[in-house]
């Protein structure tokens, strides 16, 4: 197994304003603050640590410090209003139609602010939608929280949801609401804020509070979106998990296994900011938000919006099991349903596989698809085990091949591979049909959803369907020298396009107004570098997942350091912009 020089804490680096601990930053807040009547707005991303926050504010010895949840609706009301979004199911829910305002009690409101035009002193209204309360402030501050720290709090049933304590909910459900109800209200506030806040608040670490003001902060997003960049990945065990990325990752080999790495998933990601050496994190949709046309591509952005629509994962099965059964719901589907604007289509590449590796890709041609629902059923209910050999094609897998699974398609990849997913950005829309019997890491069944997946499985996915269009479609593209492309997909319904290079030499690639994502998938490293000098030279090592900006433009990768002269390979993703 080779040396890991897979880099799982990357950051932009940059010179900036940073205060460290929460004495130094009371200490710049007394500064800025000053004597007199002033009023400081600090507003907070659902699931900050609101008791740390309040210990912190309270050292201002402020003449008057409202929590914004003693202005908002009752728990029962915000209960019944966010229902129809977050509904009985345990996964799945609507993606909600409300904004902050919808949380708050208006006379509360009203009350409250005719309160502070009395009060003298120092004023702190802080909590979420603190800046909806009070649109106008002395001073403006922010606390972002990232979402894989967000995850890790709902597991351990530490924080409370927008205006509502759920904390004795499973941790899907309160990952659930968040998705669904939460995150979009607290996302679309934040948006307004961006030119407003004077500081940002990290608050991941619990107890190492760090601070830096706006120019600091817009000084990373903008140094950020001018060259290649990775977002922080995060890995998480998983039921079905291997033992690769332990090796390649570096990961705690104590760890029973990890099934994922989330390497380019921005919505749930972490951008860090290397400020003065020391490290800022926050999340990297604040990237997204606030530099759309630069990261993305104009015509990328005008199809889009303010979404980024490409994600990279692992799944790793090496040394583990199959993955569940299951089947991404089609568009109109997840439209209809879960007011969702478009599916997961995806693919598998291979990064590595097992001598024995493979994949269920589409159903078996003339399959009885009445009898595999009917079996699929009673396996769900325990009474049978579902054996999906006589339903269900299963391919064999090999190192570098690529599996194109549009959604609709019944798919899973078997044990004994190690899969880089490439999709579009939905996350939470799997239709488990089968899961081997399995328990989840709680020790509970993991919901199965025959009567979601039967909804939008296409039949027509068969034998002959996925041997013409869905396995290993390789065309060449061009041709250099040192190197040459080849198209690998995606399927034609599908709005992602992947280009594979092998290439010893240096070789040219283009953003082409949309923007690029890329893993190294053969080779120690590469050097990706600007002809015109617009970014600095950026080392990818093997397995680690770069975003290029589409306002890159032109940019070079070539075989570097200890794989200098030797053949080296990336699998690129980009939008297809005629689609």
């Amino acid at each position: 197994m080779r040396k890991s020089n897979y880099d799982k804490y990357p950051a932009t680096a940059i010179t900036g304003e940073i205060w460290i601990g929460t004495e130094n930053i009371v200490s710049q807040l007394r500064k800025e603050i000053g004597q007199g009547n002033l009023l400081l707005v600090v507003d907070c991303y659902v699931g900050t640590f609101f008791e740390e926050l309040y210990g912190c504010l309270k050292l201002l010895d402020p003449a008057l410090c409202i929590d914004t949840r003693q202005l908002m609706k009752s728990k029962s009301e915000i209960r019944d209003m966010t229902y129809p979004y977050v509904t009985d199911d345990e996964l799945f829910g609507y993606r909600t139609k409300l904004n902050i305002s919808d949380f708050f009690d208006k006379e509360k409101v009203s009350a409250f602010q005719g309160q502070l035009l009395s009060e003298k002193g120092l004023k702190i209204v802080w909590g979420c939608g603190a800046s909806w309360v009070c649109p106008e402030s002395d001073l403006l501050l922010y606390c972002d929280v990232a979402r894989w720290e967000l995850q890790q709090r709902f597991r351990c049933h530490k924080v409370e949801a927008l205006g509502i304590d759920v904390r004795d909910e499973s941790p899907a459900r309160q990952y659930k609401r968040g998705y669904f109800c939460d995150w979009p209200v607290c996302d679309a506030l934040k948006k307004t804020l961006y030119e407003k806040a004077g500081y940002w608040l990290d608050m991941n670490i619990p107890g190492s509070p760090k601070m830096i003001d706006r120019a600091t902060f817009m000084r990373g997003l903008s140094k950020t979106v001018q060259g290649p960049f990775r977002v922080v990945p995060f890995f998480d065990p998983a039921p079905w998990g291997g033992q690769w990325m332990k090796d390649v990752c570096d990961l705690d080999k104590t760890v029973d296994n990890f099934g994922w790495c989330f390497d380019c998933v921005p919505e749930e990601n972490s951008l860090m900011l290397r400020v003065n050496g020391t490290a800022f994190e926050m999340p990297s949709v604040n990237l997204v938000y606030t530099k759309t046309s630069e990261l993305l591509g104009e015509p990328v952005e005008a199809r889009f919006g303010q979404d980024f629509p490409i994600r990279f994962d692992f799944l790793d099965t090496m040394g583990g099991g199959n993955l569940s059964l299951q089947v991404h719901p089609t568009t109109q589907y997840i439209r209809d349903k879960f007011n969702i604007p478009y599916t997961q289509d995806e693919s598998y590449y291979l990064l590595d596989a097992e001598s024995d590796a493979s994949v269920f890709l589409g159903v078996k041609t003339e399959v009885d698809k009445e009898q595999m629902l009917s079996d699929l059923r009673n396996a769900r209910s325990g009474g049978t085990i579902f054996n999906p050999e006589p339903y269900v094609n299963r391919f064999p897998a090999a190192k570098h091949d690529h599996f194109l699974i549009p959604g609709g398609t019944i798919h899973c990849s078997g044990a004994g591979a190690m899969v880089l997913e490439i999709s579009s950005t939905p996350s939470i829309f799997t239709f488990k049909l089968w899961d081997w019997q399995r328990l989840g890491l709680d020790g509970k069944p993991r919901p199965i959803n025959v009567e979601h997946g039967s909804r939008v499985i296409n039949w027509g996915r068969d034998t002959e369907y996925a041997l013409k269009y869905l396995v290993n479609h390789v065309e060449p593209v061009a041709i250099g020298d040192g190197w040459i492309e080849e198209k690998t997909g995606l399927h034609p319904n599908e709005f992602i396009e992947t280009r594979r290079h092998w290439f010893e030499k240096k070789v040219t690639h283009h953003t082409n107004n949309s923007v690029n994502v890329l893993n190294l998938v053969e080779g120690e490293e590469v050097v990706i570098e600007s002809p015109e000098r617009r970014f600095e030279p950026f080392v990818l090592h093997y397995a680690e997942t770069v975003i290029i900006p589409a306002s890159v433009g032109v940019y070079t990768i070539a075989p570097y350091g200890i794989s200098s002269g030797k053949r080296c390979g990336t699998i690129k993703a980009f939008i297809r912009l005629n689609a």
